[in-house]
């Protein structure tokens, strides 16, 4: 996928996969997201969040995030066109 340039700014094109109660509260499994170029996994996120109800909200706030398979521990690493985050609620079992 390439960089999308708007009369006005870039935007970059991720893909959001949601696992277990994050797929229940967003309705669904997978979504792209267009967030400006530079945008953060925080501002992916927020873009997530102003799709959904609150329920979906207070769900986000018990997961944990993969960004292209690695584990996210600094939510404010910027994200990059194509990029998968996936969104990972706690879940028991091994």
């Amino acid at each position: 996928m390439k960089t999308v340039q708007t009369t006005e700014t870039a935007v970059v094109t991720l893909t959001v996969r949601y696992f277990a109660a994050a797929k229940a509260a967003a309705g669904t499994a997978e979504e792209q997201l267009e967030v400006p170029a530079g945008a953060t996994i925080d501002e992916a996120l927020a873009a997530a969040r102003s799709r959904h109800d609150t329920e979906f909200a207070r769900v986000l706030e018990r997961c944990s995030f993969l960004l292209d398979e690695v584990a996210v521990r600094d939510k404010s690493q910027v994200v990059h066109e194509g990029a998968t985050l996936d969104v990972l609620p706690p879940f028991a079992g091994g």
